[in-house]
């Protein structure tokens, strides 16, 4: 399966906020660099077809590949992240690239 150079997704939840809102809008394109700090939208790697935009924390290269840990902005609420499956790779994720304010949407 190929992937699109660029996708649209919704935040469905509020395991990013204050930074992102459940109904918000987002831009993301395909990267295979991902950087501590960035926004990236990625395929739960446990629930194939259901998508989580997370904060990178850490990077780490592989001789098959780089992986990275995300982690949920929002602590005051039940979220899943690396803390519940572990480092995912980098390849097949997106990069958030626009934040459409909800207001928009």
């Amino acid at each position: 399966m190929s992937m699109k150079p660029l996708r649209r997704f919704v935040v469905a939840d509020q395991s990013m906020e204050p930074t992102l809102v459940d109904g918000q809008g987002l831009v993301a394109v395909r990267s295979r660099r991902a950087r501590p700090g960035q926004l990236r939208c990625l395929e739960h790697p446990l629930r194939p077809g259901f998508w989580l935009v997370k904060r990178v924390a850490s990077v780490d290269p592989h001789e098959s590949g780089a992986y990275m840990t995300v982690s949920s902005d929002n602590r005051t609420i039940d979220t899943v992240d690396s803390r519940r499956f572990g480092a995912v790779p980098v390849a097949g994720s997106y990069r958030v690239s626009i934040r459409i304010p909800r207001r928009l949407m």
